[in-house]
């Protein structure tokens, strides 16, 4: 399983076309805590205003049913372990994109590609084949996250019908599924709050 995990992973930076939108920037604050006011006229009264960033609400378990602190701490781990490589997948594709679009020919756009290819297989290499089955479902899940599109649909769009299929197949051996979305309203929930609260620097 963690072969699978491998390959995958590098399978999103094969056959790699100029393709756009594949990222999506997230909105952000100035960094640096740093945050622009602005007058807001309310009524003929001028307050001072500020944008802040959205807030996800969870609702609360009731007490005979709430999550198990160790396995609350277990996911916190887990995730903390695979988000990093989620934004690794991220960067990389926005990367690649930017370059692809000012490499005319397609023989050195393959060639481009297969650098890439092989830096990033002789970089992650060990550490993705550590990933645990767990570890690596989140990654798949984050990976969405990260670049809105499922595994399945990288695959699919970078390597052809054939591929995308093949690794499903593959994946649903190991009860996994590649075409999985990410929901943070819904079941992911608790997966984005502990992502946000890693971002916010609170993990």
């Amino acid at each position: 399983m963690r072969a699978l995990f491998i390959i995958l992973f590098c399978l999103l930076f094969q056959g790699i076309s100029a393709q756009e939108d594949t990222l999506v920037l997230k909105p952000d604050t100035l960094p640096g805590g740093v945050f622009i006011l602005r007058e807001t006229d309310r009524g003929g009264v001028v307050l001072p205003e500020v944008e802040i960033k959205e807030v996800t609400i969870v609702g609360r378990v009731s007490k005979g049913r709430q999550y198990p602190y160790a396995r609350y701490e277990r996911l916190v781990y887990n995730i903390k372990r695979v988000y990093p490589y989620s934004l690794v997948v991220r960067e990389t594709l926005a990367e690649v994109n930017y370059e692809l679009e000012r490499i005319p020919d397609d023989r050195e756009r393959r060639k481009y590609i297969r650098d890439i290819e092989k830096d990033v297989f002789r970089e992650y290499e060990d550490d993705v084949r550590k990933l645990t089955i767990t570890q690596g479902r989140l990654l798949l899940k984050l990976i969405d996250r990260e670049t809105r599109n499922t595994s399945f649909i990288l695959i699919q769009q970078y390597r052809g019908n054939f591929s995308a299929s093949f690794w499903q197949a593959v994946a649903r051996i190991f009860g996994t599924n590649l075409k999985e979305e990410y929901d943070p309203a819904g079941e992911d929930a608790l997966i984005e709050r502990i992502v946000l609260d890693i971002e916010a620097g609170f993990l």
